[in-house]
């Protein structure tokens, strides 16, 4: 269960830093399905990138000592759910987004339960 854990937290992670790069590098066009932006929201793309990117240098340091930092990765995970909420808001006020991003609305509703299962398995595991 521990591996599993450091595992997604690694590749989730890595992922979250990878796409804030990405966004920071390249700004809006980056996004799959995505049309030319007026300045304000390129800007708005790369400033919410950066906070992308310290989520995912944030699970990366959690990964490295799961026993001690189960309250961040609550805290993280329980905002990459709000997360997925606020995509789902989307799609109930504007529509579908490209089918890649409903994939991840899917992965962000799913995954933080999941996490959360493994989390409450290591640290019974650990005070056992």
């Amino acid at each position: 269960m521990r591996r599993a854990l450091q595992l997604i937290l690694i590749i989730g992670g890595v992922v979250a830093v990878l796409i804030a790069l990405g966004h920071i590098a390249m700004g809006p066009a980056v996004i799959p399905g995505s049309v030319p932006v007026n300045p304000t929201m390129d800007s708005e793309d790369r400033f919410y990138a950066t906070i992308f990117l310290g989520f995912g240098l944030a699970l990366l340091w959690c990964a490295g000592s799961i026993d001690h930092r189960g309250k961040v990765i609550r805290f993280l995970i329980a905002l990459f759910f709000l997360g997925g909420c606020a995509r789902m808001i989307s799609i109930l006020v504007v529509g579908p987004p490209n089918l890649f991003f409903q994939a991840m609305t899917a992965l962000e509703l799913l995954l933080p339960p999941l996490i959360w299962l493994l989390l409450t398995q290591v640290e019974r595991g650990a005070s056992r």
